[in-house]
């Protein structure tokens, strides 16, 4: 209905925005995911390290082999450090994209739940007018019918 186009344009549109919002919180899943798994990577890289290191300290070591491991060590535990950091801010731009993603759902359900509504009232509105017609006519037919009755007579 020509009516309601800029609502039905309105909610075009909020539909598009919906379905971009979706599209970045499904990537913000994605960018932690991989965060995750690159910290799951350091760590057991960094579990492997020790276990060499451990087998290794059966045979002479020298001291600046000790030296040199603890300094790799260190920044190996750098790493996973600044990886806590990087899956904590990739949690929380997730949670902003879902956010985001839930005012857009939100605001579509809105526009949705007043379109149904004018439709509705329009569809209200007009049985209405059509029952007006009918009782009109079963009015008029009766009045004839009952002036047939006394008059006795077609009108």
């Amino acid at each position: 209905m020509p009516q309601f186009r800029a609502l039905e344009l309105a909610i075009e549109l909020a539909t598009r925005q919906r379905d971009a919002q979706a599209r970045k919180h499904a990537q913000a899943i994605r960018n932690l995911e991989f965060a995750k798994n690159q910290m799951a990577q350091l760590e057991g890289y960094a579990g492997e390290t020790d276990a060499r290191w451990i087998a290794g300290q059966l045979h002479q070591i020298s001291g600046e082999m000790v030296h040199h491991q603890y300094q790799f060590r260190a920044r190996l535990q750098n790493a996973v450090d600044m990886q806590v950091g990087v899956i904590a801010n990739m949690q929380a731009q997730l949670e902003q994209a879902h956010a985001v993603l839930l005012q857009a759902e939100y605001k579509l359900a809105g526009l949705r739940q007043v379109l149904g509504s004018r439709r509705a009232a329009v569809q209200l509105k007009q049985h209405r007018r059509e029952q007006r017609v009918t009782d009109e006519f079963a009015s008029q037919r009766h009045a004839r019918n009952a002036a047939e009755n006394i008059l006795g007579e077609s009108i």
